[in-house]
């Protein structure tokens, strides 16, 4: 791939991708280390989908960053997994609520973040596409 197509990956709206992602790394990797490390017996499930949400995010955001065609077929994958996540968990917190009793960052479709968490893995998978060597 052409430099100039590899660094659109992370130019332009891929800084401000970056950016949230990274934002979201860091929030839900504290979130989940602190439900495990304090109340972990309250809602093991829920704290688990907490911190796997973490690691995608981290994901996520070293690979946007990196802007390799590796890199790309990796966020592409955890765009995949964060998107069929957050809308498993989404509407089994709805439908099953007794199995969240504590959120997590996929609850709800990401309420408790103002709905970023279902819109930010569509974002990433359409701005991988619009970079995409043509």
């Amino acid at each position: 791939m052409p430099d100039n197509l590899q660094q659109a990956t992370r130019t332009g709206f891929g800084r401000f991708l970056i950016a949230v992602y990274a934002v979201f790394a860091v929030a839900a990797t504290s979130r989940s280390i602190v439900q495990l490390t304090t109340r972990f017996d309250n809602a093991p499930v829920a704290f688990l989908l907490s911190a796997f949400a973490a690691v995608v995010y981290i994901i996520a955001t070293v690979g946007l960053a990196r802007a390799t065609e590796a890199s790309r077929r990796v966020v592409t994958v955890s765009c995949i997994i964060e998107l069929v996540g957050v809308i498993g968990i989404g509407t089994l917190s709805y439908i099953q609520p007794q199995d969240f009793p504590e959120p997590t960052v996929w609850s709800h479709f990401g309420s408790g973040y103002v709905f970023i968490p279902v819109v930010l893995p569509i974002a990433g998978l359409w701005w991988l596409r619009k970079t995409r060597q043509q």
